[in-house]
């Protein structure tokens, strides 16, 4: 069985980019996590070094992090917009700036992990965090996301079923923009109706093959 990494090797896991998987350290530490099949170095400069799936698996083991700290991007704290927060960041340049920084290291981590190195269907790190990647692609397509009392605008939740997410938007218009995104995004996606209030959603899952 494979030894646990060191307390010093956890920090440096726990510190790396949740979105990208790049980690920072010395030399050393980082050749210390490659040896141990924890992290790799990317053959192009300026070769940084990235987490392994088996490095990812291994900082996931821990409970799940607030949904506002969930996806940083490379400049500091990021969360994907998922609609009706009652403090949501400020819309203008640098959330725009924010959003697509975060998206293009979602496609680099895609490139990365998947066995083929396909960015067009989710990663793993995706299936573990259904509504912050979900709330990503559509934020990142330009999507507006439901304020904290407004109807309108998409809300990604999180469902009962695995690996599925729900998006609510009262303008069938809107709502079916999203379902376009998301399929292009690579999630399969379904128009369902709410049994009780016949209001109309979408159950999105990401795509395998």
């Amino acid at each position: 069985m494979t030894r646990p990494p060191t307390a010093a090797q956890r920090r440096l896991i726990d510190a790396a980019d949740p979105v990208t998987g790049r980690l920072r350290g010395t030399e050393a530490q980082l050749a210390a996590l490659v040896k141990r099949g924890l992290a790799f170095r990317h053959p192009r400069p300026p070769h940084d070094h990235f987490l392994t799936p088996a490095g990812h698996r291994i900082r996931e083991a821990e409970p799940p992090v607030p949904p506002k700290a969930e996806v940083p991007a490379s400049g500091g704290v990021f969360a994907a917009r998922i609609g009706g927060e009652e403090d949501p960041p400020k819309q203008g340049p640098a959330r725009v700036r924010e959003v697509h920084s975060a998206w293009q290291g979602l496609l680099e981590l895609r490139r990365m992990t998947n066995p083929d190195g396909a960015t067009d269907r989710p990663c793993g790190w995706e299936r573990t965090h259904l509504v912050q990647a979900a709330a990503l692609a559509l934020e990142a397509a330009g999507h507006l996301p439901a304020g904290p009392e407004s109807e309108g605008g998409y809300r990604v939740r999180a469902t009962p079923q695995p690996e599925a997410v729900a998006v609510h938007d009262p303008d069938g218009g809107r709502l079916r923009a999203c379902a376009a995104t998301l399929e292009k995004a690579g999630w399969q996606v379904g128009e369902h109706t709410e049994p009780r209030t016949r209001a109309r959603y979408l159950l999105a899952s990401p795509r395998r093959a």
